[in-house]
Order: C-alpha cells, then structure tokens, then sequence
C-alpha cells in the first residue's frame, strides 16, 4: 500500500484516547525511533541533479542565519510586533505591523476581546472543569495544565466572538496563491477547535521545546506538502515565499494518523489570552526566523552538520518521527542557535490574541516562574480549502455528539457527551456567523462577490453545497 493511499485511509480513523504528551517524544520520555532505508533514498530523490546548487544554498544560508540571529540577540523580544484591534476592525493596520509579521512570522493583536469578557470565559471554563473533573483528561493528570476539552461554552464562544472572526479573516489574507486558479477563500474564516491550557504557577512538567505543528516527515515525504518547500530544495531557498498556499491546500501533513497531527491547514497558529502573562510566566515562546529558519529545517537532514557536506546515505531527519510533530534543540538542529533565538513573547492580557505561522517554531516556557496561572483558549486561524471544508464536515458530525474533533485523542469517542454544561448547539447564544464559521447552519451559506478570483469562486460554491446542501 503506498503512502498516499495509507494516508487516506488514515483520515477515517479514529484516534486512540489519550493526553498531549502522545504528540510529543519530548513530553513522553519515549526515544524516537530509527528511520528504514528508503529515507536514504528519499533524501535523494528530493534533491537529484541539484545536489551541488543545495550545498551551495545551504551555505549562503548560514552567513545569512548568522546575520539574523544577531538582531534578534540585541533586540529579543522586541521583533514581536502588536496592533490594536481597533486598526483590524476600521481598516487602519500600520504597514510596519504587517512587514514585521511577515518576516518574523509572529505577531499579538491587542484587545480583541473587551478583558472583562475574556476573565469571565476563564472563569466559566474553570466551572465546567470542576463540575467534570472526574471525566476530563489532562496533562500532566497530577496538576493538570492542558485540557483534552473542546466544546465548553468558553471555548465556543471565543472561537464563534464576531471580533475573533474579524481577526482571523484580517490575519488569512496575509496569505495568497501563486496560482490564481487555487481553490483558496480567505474571507471567511473556518472554526477549528482546540484545548485550552490554564498552567498554574510553579509548573515545570508541561516544559514543551522547541516544535513546529502540520506533521514531520511529511513536509519531505507528501509530494504535494514538499512542493511548498520546492525553490528551498532546488538551491534557491531566498525566493522561497512561506505565504504562497498554492500547495498547502492540497498538501497531506498526516500520512501516518498521528495523535497530534493537523489535517486542516492553520494559516496562524493561535490563542486567545485570558490571563495576564508575561516572560517567564509560562507563555508562549517563538523564533522569529521564519523564512530562514524554513529553509533550514528542510535542508538540515540532507547535511552533516560536523562537515556541513552533504550526507545522503542516513536515512535520519532530525527531530522527525512518524506521527508526531517536528521537534528541534540545539544538537539537531545547531546552527539556528535555539538557546538565543527561541525568545518569550512579550506581555499579553486578557483578550489579547497571539498568532504564528503555521511553520514558526515555537514552544513554551520550561517553567511557569510568574505569580498567577497562565491561561490561553487555542484558536488558530484557517480559511476555506477542498480538504477544510471536508475536515470542517468531520469535525460538525462529531461536535454534534460532543466527541473530539478528528485530529485529538479520543476522536470518535464520547467525550464530552455526558458533561454538566457541555455546550447547546440549538441555544441562542451561538451566533449565526460562528454556526456558519463550524459547519452548522446558521446564516445561509457563504456569499460569493464580486471581486473573487475563479477559484474563490468555486471553492465557495462547492463548500456551499458540501456543508449547507446549497
């Protein structure tokens, strides 16, 4: 059975129950595993007739590295650059924000929610938790700190907030398709759900490092998902653009039906905040080197890095595992300095949203050193794609029941079936917009206009009839 075919025969099943250390290797203390042969072969298959152009890409790219990990050491955390809410909603984003978000790969959106509302979603969902403690799974079980919860009313009401809506949608279009036939729509943002994490002060158990999300091997492995990383792997990794989604939005970043794997494409990573966090407080911590730090990690397993020459013949991808996501540190991945460029964001409160790109790596605090918990709703940002809108379908009929969504640990189960105060799909106080934005029939389907590119066009016709029967 090849791998494409495993792969879709892996998007129907379920997902074992389980925690968020099942994601990580790093979490769970187990050692990966070493790669069969045909990684060898598939190192070489990648890069054939191009090999002196790569070796020569990879060394312009460590001058290059070298140049940005010093302005990142002399000014930190500084290059995580925010913007008020307000400039999203009227339309006024300085182009200084916007440049910096797209080179660091990395920015906050202040006062998305009013702070007030945000502390009173953190409240509600620690009165959900205590009225199921005895059914939720967590990690770590003896102190938890995230939660394999997805459908409290906190969490649906800050995904479906119209404000939340009107930053993801601002956000997506940070993004484009090289192909202006690509079936992308960044207008309406679609809802994926998430945990939520509320990690209390002292905690050093949930010390998650260096990693970036959307699959391993499968970057190098999917012949779609490699296409994304196409001009890196011919020698030609600066005129790689990380927000062309021509191939993402097709790409399989789940071959192997991992525990933690992301069949739908975040353009942003994301979460809200609702608690007042800064350095060292258990936050959320980033390198701000997308672009460069992009072309290293697809080209670091195609080197040795004592000789820094090319070294086909190992069938080693550091820090990839089958069905789990890709992890970093400073002996796999040496020249990216991780020790120094991995920096803290800066201080965020109550309402704030974070947001990174889908290939920033990013970990959090190893310790939670600050005074009051630290407590994020995880809400990435995602736009209508072919294989979003199939996952958005998958993951309505199992919200309907209140099982996991397709992608967590216990997908198919019941969940939170038997909850106190799960929330009400029927009730009121779900918008229409953010029905619409799940799946669910709230305000009609989604609007074709004008200006849209053909492919735009399609894509939302087609989620039109898939979702609403339109």
């Amino acid at each position: 059975m090849t791998a494409k075919v495993v792969a879709r025969a892996a998007s129907t099943l379920t997902k074992e129950a389980g925690d968020i250390s099942s994601v990580f290797p790093s979490l769970s203390g187990k050692l990966p595993p070493w790669l069969p042969a045909r990684y060898s072969d598939l190192k070489k298959n990648l890069i054939q007739g191009k090999e002196d152009a790569v070796t020569q890409s990879w060394h312009r790219l460590l001058s290059s590295l070298r140049r940005e990990i010093a302005e990142v050491g002399e000014k930190g955390n500084k290059v995580v650059a925010d913007v008020d809410f307000e400039d999203v909603a009227n339309g006024t984003v300085p182009p200084s924000f916007l440049d910096s978000i797209r080179h660091r790969g990395v920015g906050i959106v202040r006062n998305v929610l009013p702070r007030a509302y945000a502390l009173e979603l953190k409240q509600k969902a620690l009165e959900y938790i205590e009225a199921n403690k005895s059914r939720i799974r967590a990690f770590p079980p003896d102190n938890p700190t995230v939660y394999e919860l997805y459908w409290s009313p906190s969490q649906t009401l800050a995904r479906g907030h119209p404000n939340t809506l009107k930053t993801q949608s601002f956000l997506t279009t940070l993004w484009h398709s090289s192909d202006p036939q690509s079936e992308l729509s960044t207008t309406y943002p679609l809802a994926y759900a998430d945990r939520l994490r509320i990690r209390q002060p002292g905690d050093a158990k949930f010390a998650l490092g260096p990693h970036t999300d959307g699959g391993s091997l499968e970057r190098w492995e999917d012949p779609t998902y490699s296409k994304v990383y196409q001009k890196i792997l011919d020698g030609r990794w600066e005129e790689y653009d990380p927000y062309d989604a021509r191939y993402r939005i097709d790409a399989n970043m789940d071959l192997y039906n991992g525990a933690g794997a992301c069949s739908m494409f975040r353009l942003f990573q994301g979460w809200l905040g609702m608690s007042s966090t800064g350095p060292g407080e258990g936050t959320l911590r980033v390198c701000p080197l997308l672009h460069r730090a992009s072309a290293y990690q697809i080209l670091r397993p195609f080197f040795n890095i004592s000789t820094n020459e090319l070294d086909l013949e190992s069938p080693e991808f550091p820090g990839s595992v089958q069905a789990a996501c890709q992890e970093y540190n400073t002996e796999t991945h040496p020249h990216l300095e991780l020790q120094g460029t991995m920096v803290s964001i800066p201080k965020v409160e109550p309402g704030d949203y974070v947001a990174w790109h889908c290939d920033t790596m990013h970990a959090v605090d190893a310790e939670h050193r600050g005074k009051t918990d630290s407590s994020v709703l995880y809400i990435p940002a995602c736009a209508i794609t072919r294989s979003n809108v199939e996952f958005l379908k998958r993951q309505r009929d199992l919200a309907s029941r209140w099982s996991p969504p397709p992608d967590f640990p216990g997908a198919g189960g019941d969940g939170e079936k038997e909850f106190h105060g799960k929330v009400d799909w029927s009730s009121d106080f779900i918008s229409p917009a953010a029905k619409r934005a799940m799946g669910f029939a709230g305000q009609g389907g989604f609007e074709v206009m004008p200006h849209m590119s053909v492919g735009e066009r399609n894509i939302i016709q087609e989620s039109n009839r898939l979702l609403f029967g339109m």
